[in-house]
């Protein structure tokens, strides 16, 4: 049990450091110009995930223990990287607009029609995704506490809330990318 504790402290720690520091970080302005367009990359990171996730769903389902823990951390270190990368973006990049036609910053009232109710569902998908991009943080690392743990009923329970929420979060995460990529 003292093991538990300690690890609920450190996820709890975790859980709200991550979002903070990313958060403070959208303050920081780096003049550096990227030798690479990160967002593809990230985005493409996203979708490698969701379906690393439904291969290592699959394995575990076909008692590939060896092949479902592997995977899973495959994806724990590819959100990382998405984490790394997605921070590098937008502090060397200025915010890109949903529906800025012309690029110059500013969606004005023409752009906004243009875009119409697009624009409703973009915020949707973004907000709910950032949301429970910040919910998944400790269900992941509970999830995998209790496994390396060899706590497998906690981990199976935690596993059926955090899949789909992480599969949510990864494919909205490209739908966002696809959704925006026009106005970079």
């Amino acid at each position: 049990m003292g093991d538990n504790k300690k690890y609920s402290s450190w996820i709890k720690i975790i859980s709200i450091i991550i979002p903070l520091v990313v958060a403070g970080l959208f303050t920081v302005k780096i003049e550096y110009e990227l030798p690479i367009f990160l967002p593809p990359i990230y985005s493409s990171i996203n979708g490698l995930t969701a379906i690393l996730l439904i291969i290592a769903f699959v394995a575990i389902k076909n008692k590939n223990i060896k092949l479902h823990e592997n995977l899973m951390k495959i994806c724990i270190g590819l959100s990382l990287v998405f984490l790394i990368m997605y921070i590098a973006y937008h502090i060397t990049s200025t915010s890109t607009i949903f529906g800025d036609v012309n690029k110059d910053g500013i969606r004005d009232a023409s752009e906004k029609a243009e875009i119409g109710r697009e624009l409703y569902v973009y915020a949707f998908i973004l907000i709910s995704h950032i949301i429970l991009s910040i919910a998944l943080i400790p269900m992941v690392l509970t999830s995998y506490v209790r496994a390396i743990q060899k706590q497998f009923d906690p981990h199976k329970r935690i596993g059926k809330i955090t899949l789909p929420i992480w599969l949510y979060v990864t494919i909205t995460g490209v739908i966002v990318y696809i959704m925006i990529s026009p106005y970079y």
